[in-house]
């Protein structure tokens, strides 16, 4: 077809009587060649078309030559040889491109770019296996509307953002062809024109659908363990919670007793009566605000992170223990900060992990004389420039650890005492990360151990 219209032109620029720069259309012949030839040959056939134009040139001129048509004869000249040199950077860039989207091909991530009205313009070999689309079928479809995208946030919230910064990630919900669901980590990059518009964004996308299962599977497990360490807890604080439970009802007892025998004077005495039956409904929610605490911690559900008191998880923690601190003649020096912002956390996981902290000060002053056995246990907001955090911090009088032990005191099944299981401090440790905090041990000047828990407040809107 290229030399059949290369042979018309000829023949027409040679026959006709028109003062015409026909030779032109070679241009045509070169364009149409550019899409099925490579660079030498295409040079061939512009080199090819100029020949043809000085060879038709030389049969009509021969003799006679014009200016005019000697320039007509230039014009055609120069549009073919500009032609073909377009042509041919065009084909170098094309080829770039090419080359470009063949290696983005060799990734096993998906990656597709689309334009700002979010409709695809490229997809890669690794979108066509993870979603199940080919390029033909994806390209020009909404990118949101074929994947079905579950967004973390209000897509307005996350393009302003890409707009603002270039740059986007989390994680999303896709949906294949197929029907499944997909979990996605998803990178977005803006690319922008040479005035700054929003061009096109790439997307690149990879599947962590089984990760996040095994995530899932690993936290349950961890929550498991964390119910069986609150079981174990609470069968070793036995004597407390019966002290706690058995003193407001035999407060109840007392009070009935009176309460019987102001009435059975010759004449009752009412008010003293009342004021015994109301000793009654007094301690009578004591001891049902026991057994709610310790339900609480014995039950078996999914965390809950709300907004939560740390100074009431300490107030509630304490009065589980008073008998053992009785019991075991430890002093405590209990600080609350004032005004403390609140924390994202689950109440049941706080008050666990503050147990653990105060039973391991407990036991490890088992061997300091009486009136050496000292509990500090101090909240406050901390004083920290990267984030605002409040410090829950929990001090004894012990021996103290060896200092080599130190790195080793939150890894699981690693324990400093002879019957000790390693569970506690490693099951707190997982606690306070899943609340986005941290948790160290360091020793006391004085001697013992000083446990600190940092976790980050709820911060206003606004601040």
């Amino acid at each position: 077809m290229a030399a059949g219209l290369a042979a018309a032109i000829f023949i027409i620029d040679t026959l006709s009587p028109l003062d015409m720069a026909i030779a032109v259309l070679y241009v045509g012949v070169v364009l149409f060649s550019a899409s099925f030839l490579e660079r030498r040959s295409l040079l061939l056939v512009g080199g090819a078309c100029i020949c043809l134009t000085l060879l038709s040139f030389t049969i009509i001129h021969g003799q006679d030559y014009g200016l005019a048509a000697a320039m007509r004869s230039v014009v055609s000249i120069t549009a073919i040889t500009v032609t073909t040199l377009l042509s041919l950077r065009n084909q170098a860039a094309t080829r770039s491109l090419r080359e470009q989207a063949d290696l983005l091909d060799l990734t096993h991530d998906a990656i597709f770019v689309r334009d700002d009205t979010d409709t695809i313009t490229y997809w890669n070999h690794g979108a066509e296996k993870l979603y199940g689309w080919s390029g033909d079928e994806a390209v020009g479809r909404k990118a949101a509307e074929l994947l079905q995208t579950v967004f973390p946030s209000p897509t307005s919230e996350i393009n302003a953002e890409i707009h603002r910064t270039g740059r986007w990630e989390g994680e999303l919900v896709h949906v294949t062809r197929g029907g499944d669901r997909l979990v996605i980590m998803s990178r977005w990059s803006l690319q922008r024109d040479e005035r700054g518009r929003p061009l096109a964004t790439m997307e690149t996308n990879s599947d962590i659908t089984a990760r996040k299962r095994a995530e899932n599977a690993l936290h349950q497990a961890q929550a498991e363990l964390a119910h069986v360490t609150r079981i174990t807890t609470m069968g070793g604080m036995t004597a407390s919670i019966a002290h706690e439970v058995n003193q407001p009802l035999a407060a109840v007892v007392t009070n009935g007793e009176a309460c019987l025998r102001w009435l059975g004077r010759t004449v009752p005495d009412i008010e003293e009566a009342q004021a015994a039956v109301e000793q009654m409904i007094r301690n009578g929610r004591r001891a049902s605000d026991v057994v709610a605490r310790l339900r609480s911690l014995a039950r078996r559900s999914d965390p809950l992170h709300v907004a939560t008191d740390i100074n009431e998880v300490v107030d509630d923690v304490l009065l589980l223990l008073e008998r053992e601190l009785s019991n075991n003649r430890v002093s405590c020096d209990l600080s609350l900060g004032a005004d403390l912002p609140p924390v994202l956390g689950d109440r049941v996981q706080l008050q666990q992990v503050t147990i653990n902290l105060a039973l391991n000060a407990l036991q490890a002053m088992e061997a300091v004389p009486e009136g050496q056995r000292h509990l500090k246990i101090r909240t406050a907001l901390a004083d920290t420039d990267v984030d605002k955090a409040v410090i829950i911090e929990v001090r004894d009088s012990g021996p103290g650890v060896n200092p080599q032990s130190l790195p080793m005191l939150f890894d699981a099944f690693y324990s400093t005492k002879k019957d000790g299981m390693g569970m506690g401090l490693s099951i707190s440790r997982s606690i306070i990360e899943a609340h986005a905090g941290r948790i160290s041990a360091a020793l006391n000047d004085e001697g013992g151990m000083c446990f600190k828990v940092l976790l980050p407040v709820i911060e206003k809107a606004g601040s």
